[in-house]
């Protein structure tokens, strides 16, 4: 049967529907979810309060941060209501605000990390017109062009699923309003649908990664040029961090793809969703502090103001 312009609800399968299972699934997604909000603030609030991380790369590193907080909360918060009530349920308008928004985040951090690769290869390649290249007005307008094409390319995926009738059945074998599984719920024609995720895909992953991996060709040639092995570790540092993320992004949705497409099973693609969407932006933050000197000093230094503030609204309280 076909259900046209009555679609109100679809049902959110999770991962298991055994009860014994549920508490521990709350627990490990409770806890990573405040471990990658809470390490991404801290890595957004150390860059704002401390005056020597006000340069380019760490102004997109913020940028990076924000995507990666709001990435999670769009779909893990529904995720763990639903397994705290015991509930399924998720309205025709919040699974399109789900798509919508997982969409736009998910375009953000990879253009923003094709960004920071571009800036990377400038700081490298040509490091004597670093600060006229990466001046403040076109970092500005780099983050903001990141933001306005994450928009646009999330809007045409959503606005053409506004066209179509779904079916009887409207269970969602994922913990999250995965496109891809609600086009399987179509009745309607999906063609248009699938053209526009294609372009999408295209314009706003493969040509970022096109675009980093250009940009990191050039910068290991430029490296490799470099005739002290101290100029080479140095140049390497500066770029260690950023290559450890997208090579972990990148990593793990290239996994997600491969093992859809290796296997029909829902299954195996819901788990496999679990590392771009859940473990790389908790793992994000330690990666820069814990391979970033300036960030870890910094971190360090907002971790001591806080300690020192509460210490002294614990002892305004004695």
């Amino acid at each position: 049967m076909e259900i046209r312009n009555q679609t109100r609800y679809f049902l959110l399968l999770g991962f298991t529907e055994e009860p014994d299972m549920q508490p521990l699934l709350f627990g490990l997604f409770l806890s990573m979810y405040l471990t990658t909000f809470t390490g991404n603030l801290l890595i957004i609030l150390a860059i704002i309060s401390d005056s020597h991380l006000h340069m380019p790369m760490y102004f997109f590193l913020s940028n990076l941060s924000f995507a990666d907080i709001c990435f999670t909360s769009t779909t893990i918060p529904k995720m763990l209501m639903n397994i705290q009530t015991q509930s399924k349920v998720i309205t025709y308008a919040g699974c399109l605000s789900q798509v919508f928004f997982f969409f736009v985040f998910g375009c953000l951090d990879n253009l923003i990390l094709t960004v920071m690769a571009y800036d990377r290869f400038v700081a490298i390649c040509h490091p004597l017109y670093y600060t006229v290249i990466m001046n403040p007005q076109v970092c500005r307008m780099l983050a903001l062009g990141s933001w306005c094409i994450s928009v646009t390319g999330s809007l045409l995926d959503t606005l053409t699923l506004l066209r179509l009738s779904f079916c009887m059945n409207m269970n969602i074998p994922h913990f999250f309003c995965d496109l891809p599984e609600v086009l399987k719920l179509a009745c309607s024609d999906t063609l248009i649908n699938n053209i526009v995720v294609y372009f999408v895909v295209v314009v706003l992953a493969v040509f970022p990664l096109s675009g980093i991996l250009f940009s990191y060709s050039q910068i290991f040639s430029s490296i490799l040029r470099i005739s002290s092995s101290k100029g080479k570790h140095k140049a390497f540092s500066t770029c260690g961090s950023h290559l450890s993320v997208v090579s972990l992004f990148y990593g793990t949705s290239l996994g997600v793809y491969l093992s859809s497409a290796a296997t029909s099973s829902s299954r195996t693609s819901l788990v496999a969703s679990v590392m771009y969407t859940m473990i790389t932006p908790m793992l994000n933050p330690f990666i820069y502090s814990l391979r970033n000197r300036d960030m870890k000093r910094a971190l360090g230094r907002l971790l001591s103001r806080v300690a020192s503030l509460s210490d002294g609204v614990v002892a305004g309280f004695s």
